[in-house]
């Protein structure tokens, strides 16, 4: 037992010292050249490096005491930092997926509405012209089929908008509700219903798999987080400003692909393993999932809607 909890206590000071000092540390350096340098001096190293020489030889600073004092100054200082990135990821996260972008609040339903409804028209426009291309590689003479890249070049414009008809106001947030619509279309089940039975069936090597992307989300969305932080900077420093932008770009990027993987390992889940799920409920099903086995697991496992209240007569 007391190994068990050596190791967890391990596991926990990395997870501080990586996730949040690190970066924290990097920001506060960040934020003291930001306010040592201003923009008059922006790129001045040299006047970096004295003003750094003189606080270290401040007697505050070069006793033991003050050294210890320092360095946990520091590292609250840091952790607090990367607990603020955290918390400003996690509502990155939360628009970046837009599970019920329609209750938001201030007001932004409003914007996020008028960008699905463009993504929409968008994304219907280049469903149109690929189904076109299809369409025409279908004729009989050869000399009338179009070129395939052509085609490919179709597909592959109308998946940048959305893997399946936008409904949230976002690439990633659909791309995650793209399952859902897919396995209802092709298995007539519903995800939210049966994942919450499902993931506790799952083999331990793809349940990991699913948690580390579902981490890795949120990790892309907390480097976001960080690019919040960094940004008011460049009022006092400019050169925080690219630094902003690159944290920003790199969320962006990372986001869509940790996205896409999450989702893409959701869909494996549901269709390999949800007979496993029928057999354990005691369903008489063998094979591969069916329309049938998707609409009785998921009658099987919806709760019935609450009956009508009481009548004031009765």
């Amino acid at each position: 037992m007391g190994g068990l909890w050596g190791e967890l206590g391990k596991k926990l000071a990395d997870r501080w010292l990586s996730l949040l000092v690190l970066p924290g540390v990097l920001y506060l350096a960040t934020a003291a050249a930001a306010h040592t340098l201003g923009q008059r001096h922006a790129l001045d190293a040299a006047r970096l490096i004295q003003e750094v020489t003189t606080v270290a030889k401040q007697p505050a600073v070069t006793g033991v005491g003050g050294q210890i004092v320092l360095v946990g100054a520091i590292l609250i200082a840091s952790a607090a930092a990367g607990i603020v990135a955290e918390a400003a990821g996690a509502l990155v996260e939360r628009l970046v997926l837009a599970v019920g972008w329609k209750e938001w609040p201030l007001g932004l339903p409003v914007p996020a509405g008028w960008w699905v409804r463009r993504r929409q028209r968008r994304w219907d426009d280049a469903h149109r012209v690929y189904h076109e291309q299809r369409r025409l590689t279908l004729a009989p003479d050869p000399a009338d089929r179009p070129d395939p890249a052509v085609g490919r070049a179709a597909l592959a414009r109308r998946t940048r908008i959305a893997l399946e008809r936008p409904e949230r106001p976002t690439w990633s947030g659909d791309r995650v509700q793209a399952v859902a619509l897919r396995l209802d279309r092709d298995h007539s089940l519903d995800l939210a219903t049966l994942w919450p039975y499902l993931e506790p069936v799952l083999p331990e090597a793809l349940g990991a798999r699913i948690s580390e992307a579902r981490a890795a989300l949120a990790r892309a969305t907390t480097l976001a987080g960080w690019a919040v932080l960094y940004a008011p900077l460049a009022w006092w420093w400019w050169p925080a400003a690219p630094v902003a932008l690159v944290l920003a770009a790199t969320a962006r990027h990372r986001t869509r692909s940790c996205a896409d993987t999450y989702a893409r390992l959701l869909d494996v889940a549901a269709r390999l393993h949800l007979p496993d799920l029928a057999a354990q409920l005691g369903f008489d099903h063998a094979g591969p999932l069916t329309p049938d086995l998707g609409a009785r697991l998921t009658h099987h496992l919806r709760s019935e809607p609450l009956p009508p209240p009481a009548s004031a007569d009765g």
